[in-house]
Order: structure tokens, then sequence, then C-alpha cells
């Protein structure tokens, strides 16, 4: 929960204690301007391997076009982008800075976590990029805060939470007075102000390359031949339905340090994703929602700038379809990227597919072609392929990476989605999304 919270000062000053385990954070109109970055900056290194690693293959009697890949080395995980780090910074209001400075050359991203969010009334906090043109404002609201001052006092947690992140590598965090100073309050504007106790970041090129892992048994490779996937926008001209459907697809950063892809779902506040990328209440809360990062032009270097809201409430998850339907604040933000509709029926052999996805966090990308198929188009190798369950998956070869779990596996016949993909090995796959609609559809 993102709220605020207030507390009386002596007898006639009302001070807003900003809840940092929820105030409200809503982006600047600037921050959708593009193109503003290079993809060198902000996207992640090159393709390799897909961060979820298929369970060991249920035994079967029947003949499946693909082996099973063998037993899995590792469990199932999201893809690590980012580290962690700890800081010390304060910015108070009995003198001393009003602004301070993160900056971690070459990361994709900065995040800076409050663990102190004390404000007056009608003050507010920015976290920027250096140029302004990406703003993240978080204001106090003291109307609703006495309830949640009280409730922390009860449960004892910790006024802490995440800001939004900053695409590239710097952050300025910024104390903003509506008013001077009250010289009234005296001793009480030393309890007040802003505290910043860690930063994500996202991973340098150098340490994607140092912490990347060799395939091997039950983490194989999930490119499957040459890389066939390319920048969405390529498709603009030449297959506009697929281009327009991949605007629904966002990339999510989970805790600060994670990514996988996820969807737009209907035309209401629905989105889907792996339950192995986002099962719970408290992941939905520290989880952001990119929506439209993607490349400008087909092979370019500049990406626009996103469009950021957070996740806010898990409807439903399940382990063995390894799904779960969440929703999202400030819905009225990307509402305009539209929605995808899903196709409840075991596909055809055969049949055509296009992925669109955030393969290791990089901008948008559309896999269609496929070098493994005879048509040149990747297909569905088996309609019954075993995930989790006999049975449960859709198997391709459509080139996918770590980062694409949670990705909408399309039919071109239809356009709409019939898997939900989620294991690598070549061939890769996604759960059948007629086996998840009848669990989903009294709530889309």
């Amino acid at each position: 929960m993102r709220r605020a919270i207030a507390v009386v000062v002596g007898a006639c000053a009302v001070v807003a204690l900003v809840d940092v385990a929820g105030a409200a954070i809503r982006p600047t109109e600037a921050e959708n301007l593009a193109p503003v970055f290079s993809r060198h900056q902000v996207a992640a290194p090159e393709r390799t391997t897909e961060a979820m690693v298929r369970p060991a293959a249920l035994p079967s009697s029947r003949a499946e076009a693909d082996p099973a890949p063998s037993a899995p080395t590792d469990p199932p995980r999201r893809i690590r982008v980012g580290a962690v780090e700890s800081v010390e910074r304060a910015i108070g209001y009995a003198g001393g800075e009003r602004s301070t400075v993160f900056r971690y050359p070459g990361a994709r991203y900065v995040k800076v976590h409050f663990n102190r969010l004390l404000l007056l009334p009608g003050d507010h906090v920015t976290v920027a990029d250096p140029t302004g043109a990406e703003v993240h404002r978080i204001d106090g609201d003291p109307v609703r805060g006495v309830a949640e001052l009280a409730d922390t006092a009860v449960r004892g947690a910790p006024l802490a939470r995440w800001a939004m992140s900053v695409s590239g590598d710097t952050a300025v965090v910024t104390l903003h007075r509506a008013r001077p100073e009250l010289p009234v309050l005296g001793a009480a504007l030393a309890r007040l102000g802003v505290g910043i106790d860690k930063v994500a970041r996202g991973l340098t090129d150098a340490e994607r390359d140092r912490a990347s892992e060799p395939a091997g048994p039950g983490r194989e490779e999930s490119v499957c031949g040459g890389d066939d996937a390319v920048d969405a926008v390529c498709y603009r001209s030449a297959h506009p339905v697929a281009y327009q459907r991949s605007r629904a697809v966002a990339r999510i950063l989970i805790n600060g340090t994670e990514f996988c892809t996820a969807w737009r779902i209907g035309d209401q506040n629905r989105m889907l994703t792996n339950n192995h990328c986002l099962s719970s209440a408290a992941d939905a809360a520290d989880t952001e929602v990119w929506f439209d990062h993607r490349c400008v032009v087909c092979g370019g270097d500049d990406v626009t700038r996103a469009t950021k809201v957070w996740g806010h409430r898990v409807l439903s998850t399940d382990r063995d379809l390894d799904y779960t339907l969440f929703t999202v604040g400030d819905f009225a933000a990307v509402r305009p990227y539209g929605y995808l509709e899903l196709d409840p029926r075991r596909p055809a052999r055969g049949e055509e597919l296009y992925i669109p996805q955030h393969p290791g966090g990089d901008p948008m990308v559309i896999a269609m072609g496929s070098d493994r198929d005879r048509s040149g188009i990747c297909a569905v190798r088996d309609p019954a392929y075993d995930g989790y369950r006999r049975g449960s998956d859709v198997s391709y070869l459509c080139d996918t990476a770590g980062g694409s779990s949670g990705s909408p596996v399309i039919s071109r016949v239809t356009n709409r989605v019939i898997a939900l993909h989620h294991f690598g090995g070549c061939p890769n796959s996604g759960v059948r999304v007629d086996l998840i609609y009848p669990r989903i559809r009294h709530l889309l």
C-alpha cells in the first residue's frame, strides 16, 4: 500500500509525515518524451540463456516431436539484472542540502529506497534524472495518513519504501518546500526530512558478462539456432497487427533487481505474468510495470522513455500453471497502449506464432522468424507438451531469453494469445491459456 500519514507537532503545527510504505507517486508529463536514451545506456547486453529452467520431464508414452530436456540443476527463478548498494544519505529541514545525487556509471536504472520520508504539509520530494525529463513526485496526504500512522505504530512496521526507478545511471533526489521554514517548530524540524538507506541499480555490461552462466543440463540455450527476434518497430509496416499487439506488453522490474515480462489482458485493469515472476501482494507492491519501452527505429540505438506505473493487487495465481493475474496503479496512464485477448483452445500443430517480449530487460522485440522452422516462421511443435503438468504446455522454437518469462505467445491465425511463455530449452514452451482461462474468467 502507498499511503500518507499525518501527525500534529505541538499545539499549532501540522506536520505531514509521508509514509514511505505508500506515499503517492505520479510521473510528470515529461516522462514520455522520446527518444531520450541510447540502447547501450539502458538495454541489457546480448541475450543468451533463458532464466526459467524446465522441471524434470514427466513420463509419457506418447511420441513427441521434441523430447523433454533433462532435469534442471537450478530451481526456477527470475532474471537478476540489478544490485543493491547500502548508502546513508539525509536531506533535512534544519539547514543542510536540499538535494542529493546518486550516480553509478554504466547502470541502466537507479532506484532509491527511503527509510525516512517526513514532510511538512504542501512539501514534496522528487526523484529525477539529471535533465529533468523523467521526474517522479512523492506527495503527502495528511487526511489519509492519521490511520496509517496509528496502524504502523501498532504493527511496528518500518516506515520504508522504494521510489520509482529513474532510467539511466544517475538519480537526483530533491526536497521541495512550499513555504519558508517555520521558526516556531524549533527542534521538531530536526526530526523531519528524507533518509535514504539503499539504492538498487542496474548491472553494467561487464557485471552482466561476469554473472552470466554457461548453458548446461537444465539451463539450455533458448535462442534456437540464430537469434531471429528483432526490434518490435521493425514489424510496424510489414506486420502492423503484430506491432500493434506488442504495445500491450510491458517489462516488469521486481524488487528493484529482477526483470520479467507481463501484458494487459482484456480492456479492464488486468495484467498477466508468470507465478515465478510475481506471486504475492508484497511482490506486486514493489513491482514497476514499464510500457512503451522500445526502440525508435529498426536496429537503432534510440529508445523511448517508458511509461512506468506500480503493480497493485494480485487477483489470482497458481504455481503449476505458472500464472499470476494482477492489477496496476494509475491504470489511466497505460490504458492507451491497448490490450490482448485470449484464444482459449488447444492450438494446431504447425500453427504459426509470434512472441512480443523484453528479453534481458531489453527494449521490446518480437520473435516471429525462425531458422529452425521450415516455413521460416516459428510455429507450434507440440500443442500438448509437458510443463509442470502432463500436456499443460505448447512447445515452439520461437527465440526467447532470460526476462522473456511471462510473455504472450500469440497465434498468427487469430492474433490472440494461446499460451503464456515460461520455459526455455529449445523447444521453448508456454502454458496453454485454455487451462488458465477457467481459473480467471470470472475476474476479467
